[in-house]
């Protein structure tokens, strides 16, 4: 099969993914299914990109490398997503204000919004291809480095996860903001790891030499990720909730606590 014939088979894949995605979440009134659902996609539709089709001088090992670390990170978010959404609770508020201001069109919008997060996932999948088709010989430096990210990012990621949960399971807790661990030092901990784990493709496709030019599409994934998370689906409505809802409380740790970069609180920084 072609390059150009695998590409190809795999939009239609995601595309056709995200449809049973909508349906299952309009059945079930539960929208995280969709982004469990978008994890696990992004991470076996990325595996199998990463794996031959017709790659001649590529190396075989990293094109597994780059494939298990794609399912790795898949199955830790999406798992952690399903369970979430398995257990009941408060439905995931983004999709809840869009359904708010969608109104009787939700249904129809929330298809075509999830054809696009299928567009997303596939130019996250073209950064995985491009990382494990490097052609250098055998695992280099940078190989290792990546493996190192991505296990610094999954590990990262789980962390703030469940740093989170504990909080929320504390009824001393309810109604307030998380301020703990991880959260001390960013407002969205898991967005900024999610994020530090497309950087592991960057790092394993770019040959600093120029030789292989396809690595560079490797930078996609956290530039794409970077956007949608700090701009676009992630922090606006996610904070935007938390604001209806905790009011100055949140305000108040929206003005110490950096939004995305980990760091010290901006009242320690100034002092």
């Amino acid at each position: 099969m072609s390059v150009a014939s695998a590409l190809v088979l795999t939009a239609v894949g995601l595309s056709v993914t995200m449809a049973a995605a909508w349906y299952i979440a309009v059945k079930t009134g539960r929208s995280g299914w969709i982004d469990a659902i978008w994890s696990f996609a992004v991470g076996i539709f990325g595996a199998l990109a990463a794996l031959p089709v017709s790659a001649t001088g590529d190396s075989e090992q990293r094109q597994w490398l780059v494939a298990i670390l794609a399912i790795a990170w898949s199955l830790r978010l999406g798992l952690h997503i399903a369970m979430r959404t398995a257990g009941g609770g408060q439905d995931d508020p983004r999709y809840a204000q869009l359904k708010q201001e969608w109104g009787a069109g939700f249904r129809a919008r929330l298809f075509w919004f999830l054809q696009i997060q299928a567009g997303a996932a596939f130019l996250l999948v073209l950064s995985i291809r491009a990382a494990a088709h490097n052609p250098a010989p055998a695992l280099v430096l940078n190989d290792w480095a990546g493996i190192a990210l991505m296990l610094l990012a999954i590990g990262g990621e789980a962390m703030a996860d469940r740093q989170l949960t504990a909080f929320r399971a504390n009824p001393a807790n309810k109604g307030e903001v998380c301020d703990a661990g991880l959260w001390r030092l960013s407002r969205h901990p898991n967005y900024f790891f999610e994020w530090l784990a497309w950087l592991a493709y960057v790092v394993i496709g770019i040959d600093p030499s120029g030789r292989y030019a396809w690595g560079w599409i490797t930078l996609a994934g956290p530039v794409l990720m970077y956007w949608l998370l700090v701009h676009v689906s992630g922090i606006p409505p996610l904070e935007a909730h938390m604001l209806r809802s905790r009011g100055e409380q949140f305000r108040r740790y929206q003005a110490r606590v950096n939004a995305f970069w980990p760091g010290p609180s901006k009242a320690t920084a100034a002092n």
